[in-house]
């Protein structure tokens, strides 16, 4: 019987980085693919679950976050919603191998419910730094958690070592972020035109520190993105202080050339930071894509403290709109081909490739220190 390999996405950002693994997966002659949908997926403006189901046939749901609530407290109950409505899911479809990816409480509580009933566990990205938000704890745990690692950079593969992880389970295939983007070509005058034509995009989320820094950081981002010409600005995600973040952008709407959006599915978004002179924000996707595509990034504030960056950022912190601007600018300037340390394409079948080539029976768990 072939193996069953059941995936966990949470979230918009991290469907994008999963989706070559996933049909890698389901295209492989000895393992059948099983999706599973949760978290922030299911919530509104976006509901990108429906992006989902597009791409895949999606198993289960499973519920976390409320709709208006956020913050720490309200993540803890969303955690506990999910590591419950896994279980139970687990139960009935039950997976060979569960997959999960990065940091998010979607993630943790999959590997959790996992872990706990004796499903060998995946982990996509583990080893990374992003000390700037409360999740670099997640991240950490989930690795702990893991039987099979797969980081995305020989430096994120050592520090898996470093945690005792042993080493003949950590196998650094580069991140997943890097498959199909080839494919996305530069947008077309009349696709940039609708969007507004920016000359920036803003991708900002929050970071769960005080309001008033989460407010004066993305106010720095969205005026000096105005100042600079116009942007179009995503709506940033579920995390603590986003909600600080969506004001920020709710108080400049329809001010000067900035337009907004819930989403934008991957292949627009990765044609349009081919078109555009930077993305600026605080999102992985400025460290990764961007610079894989050629667009250089101004990475604000500390969320991303810590994490691998190519020569393509341009990092201010602590910001201000003249912080924010200058770099903008001399980001504009910049030329593209830029290296990068997150490894070469095909990440997604060589992560299905070493998930068909495990054991039957998967070996115990063990520190190597």
């Amino acid at each position: 019987m072939n193996r069953r390999v059941l995936v966990v996405t949470g979230s918009r950002a991290e469907f994008g980085l999963l989706r070559s693994t996933m049909e890698a997966i389901d295209s492989h002659p000895d393992l059948d693919l099983l999706v599973v949908a949760a978290g922030s997926h299911l919530l509104p403006p976006a509901r990108t679950i429906d992006e989902v189901r597009v791409a895949f046939e999606v198993s289960a749901e499973v519920p976390m976050q409320v709709d208006g609530l956020s913050g720490r407290e309200a993540d803890s109950a969303s955690l506990g919603r999910g590591v419950s409505g896994c279980a139970a899911v687990f139960a009935r479809l039950r997976p060979d191998f569960v997959v999960v990816l990065g940091d998010r409480i979607e993630a943790f509580a999959a590997a959790s419910a996992a872990s706990i009933a004796g499903i060998p566990l995946a982990h996509l990205h583990g080893g990374d730094r992003a000390e700037g938000v409360a999740d670099e704890a997640m991240r950490h745990a989930i690795s702990q958690l893991a039987d099979l690692h797969f980081p995305a950079t020989g430096t994120s593969g050592t520090r898996l070592q470093r945690m005792g992880l042993d080493p003949s389970m950590i196998h650094v295939v580069g991140s997943p972020a890097l498959d199909g983007l080839d494919a996305h070509p530069p947008l077309e005058d009349d696709v940039l035109q609708e969007l507004g034509g920016p000359r920036t995009v803003v991708l900002h989320h929050g970071c769960g520190l005080a309001a008033e820094r989460e407010e004066r950081d993305a106010a720095a981002v969205l005026d000096a993105a105005l100042e600079h010409g116009g942007a179009l600005v995503l709506e940033p995600n579920h995390d603590p202080g986003s909600d600080v973040v969506r004001a920020q952008i709710a108080d400049r709407s329809g001010a000067g050339n900035l337009k907004s959006c819930p989403h934008l599915p991957r292949p627009v978004f990765i044609g349009l930071l081919r078109r555009i002179d930077a993305l600026v924000g605080n999102s992985s996707a400025g460290l990764i894509e961007a610079a894989v595509v050629g667009c250089p990034a101004v990475n604000v504030g500390p969320r991303q403290g810590g994490r691998e960056r190519p020569e393509s950022v341009i990092d201010v912190d602590p910001p201000s709109k003249e912080r924010v601007l200058e770099g903008i600018r001399l980001a504009a300037g910049r030329t593209c081909g830029f290296d990068h340390p997150y490894g070469q394409p095909g990440v997604g079948g060589r992560i299905a490739s070493i998930l068909a080539g495990q054991p039957s029976s998967m070996p115990r768990k063990r520190l190597a220190y």
